[in-house]
């Protein structure tokens, strides 16, 4: 196995463009999470010209719907939902300054144009993996759409966060190239 890339944020562009598909990463930081229904708001908020509530430049968010925690932790099973629900959604959030992009799934043509365009990077978590993902968080905090409940913007304050580069900044696909060599003609 390839040793672990550390990376911090927020992530600069040329940090986000040094990654490669098929990088395995440790994210220490802070990381945001919405999903589709924060993602609807922050573009309608686009939309009428008006501030965001977070400033998403160089920043990584991550497509989670996290459970109820237990007494004494930040958060509970924090596993990584579909991307795809992001997708009509993502290319304005990287006109934003969005760097990275945390979820399961494949993401469209124009989600990875856009990610070239900007310099971001896709990043995968592994589901099923929920409880152990959540060890790597540190600190939760909802920050905005507190009224969308699991599905409103936190912030988190992550140490080692595990993920794997799945598409990098130059549209390489870990899910595409990670295959190949197990097809048959």
């Amino acid at each position: 196995m390839a040793e672990q890339v550390r990376i911090t944020t927020p992530l600069t562009e040329a940090a986000a463009r040094s990654l490669k598909a098929g990088d395995s990463v440790l994210i220490t930081g802070t990381i945001y999470t919405g999903r589709d229904a924060a993602h609807k708001r922050l573009i309608e908020t686009l939309d009428r010209g008006e501030p965001l509530p977070v400033d998403f430049a160089g920043q990584i968010i991550y497509y989670v719907g996290p459970s109820p925690a237990k007494p004494g932790q930040p958060i509970g099973s924090a596993g990584p939902t579909t991307s795809g629900r992001m997708d009509a959604y993502t290319p304005k959030m990287l006109d934003q300054g969005l760097k990275g992009m945390i979820g399961k799934g494949y993401r469209t043509a124009e989600v990875v144009e856009a990610m070239k365009k900007h310099g971001a990077v896709y990043f995968a978590a592994t589901g099923g993996a929920a409880a152990l993902i959540a060890k790597s968080i540190k600190k939760y905090e909802i920050i905005a759409y507190e009224d969308l409940g699991t599905e409103a913007i936190s912030k988190l304050t992550v140490e080692d966060f595990p993920a794997i580069v799945v598409i990098d900044s130059e549209g390489r696909n870990y899910y595409e190239e990670g295959q190949k060599p197990y097809r048959r003609l």
